[in-house]
């Protein structure tokens, strides 16, 4: 499922397009479009040039032309951007392929949980993205602190939380905890000063070093390389990891590095 580091890779991608005229867009499947049907979401975009893309949490947003319409992507648990040549074979599942004079920018998804929108004003981006916590690799130490500390419960699904902070998803929040040795069921209630810290360190740490490859990598120094062995040991002390249901997610955790009572 992509989180953060894959949407920043996708971002990469899209980059590719800034700055060219789009000169047609070919919905192949309509369902993947949202609130908007494919010959408006076509005239809307055709002889207009893509500009920089942004990105915030697991939302990819490509604005066209000087403000207003800009085109808002989210990737679901299959979804990925490509950019192709203009002669590149076509895959099954590109739902929507924008045509550029020197290439193709393409949104492949096989499972099409969620999709593209079309933003024509300020209220249509604040639809989709207002409730948002803030950018969870831009985010301040204190940001963290402030909003995981807002209500009791635990901290894994405070981080999975998209209105808390967003863009963190199951990869990167255990791989976030195991580094900072906190328990995915503590309650963020029980988290000391320096531990809210360490917590923002290492989410930040994570997210930049797997943003640089576009996902979180299965390092043999973290927890993700080792989650899915048959039989996983932590990297750190060689406990073997359990692996439970936390926020309705597999979690891995080190019961030996991350203790549930840190008294």
């Amino acid at each position: 499922m992509p989180e953060l580091p894959d949407v920043e890779g996708f971002r990469r991608v899209a980059q590719a397009a800034a700055g060219r005229e789009v000169e047609d867009v070919v919905v192949n499947d309509s369902q993947v479009l949202r609130g908007v049907r494919p010959q408006e979401f076509r005239k809307a975009l055709r002889g207009k040039e893509f500009g920089t893309p942004w990105r915030h949490g697991k939302w990819l947003v490509i604005p066209v032309g000087a403000e207003f319409p800009e085109v808002l992507l989210h990737f679901g648990m299959t979804g990925r951007m490509l950019w192709c040549g203009r002669d590149d074979e076509p895959h099954k599942h590109d739902r929507v392929v924008f045509r550029f004079a020197d290439g193709e920018l393409r949104y492949r998804d096989m499972r099409k949980l969620t999709g593209l929108h079309l933003a024509r004003r300020q209220s249509d981006l604040d639809a989709q993205l207002g409730e948002l916590g803030p950018d969870a690799m831009a985010a301040s130490a204190a940001d963290y602190r402030e909003r995981l500390t807002r209500t009791k419960r635990g901290v894994k699904a405070a981080l999975m939380d998209q209105e808390v902070l967003a863009g963190l998803g199951n990869l990167t929040v255990d791989e976030t905890l195991w580094q900072a040795r906190i328990h995915p069921a503590r309650s963020t209630g029980d988290l000391s000063a320096p531990e809210l810290s360490k917590l923002s360190r290492r989410a930040h740490t994570v997210l930049r070093q797997s943003a640089k490859v576009a996902h979180v990598p299965d390092r043999p120094s973290w927890l993700t390389g080792h989650r899915d062995e048959p039989d996983p040991h932590c990297p750190r002390c060689s406990t073997a990891l359990e692996r439970t249901k936390t926020a309705g997610r597999t979690t891995f955790h080190c019961p030996n590095c991350q203790p549930l009572d840190n008294s």
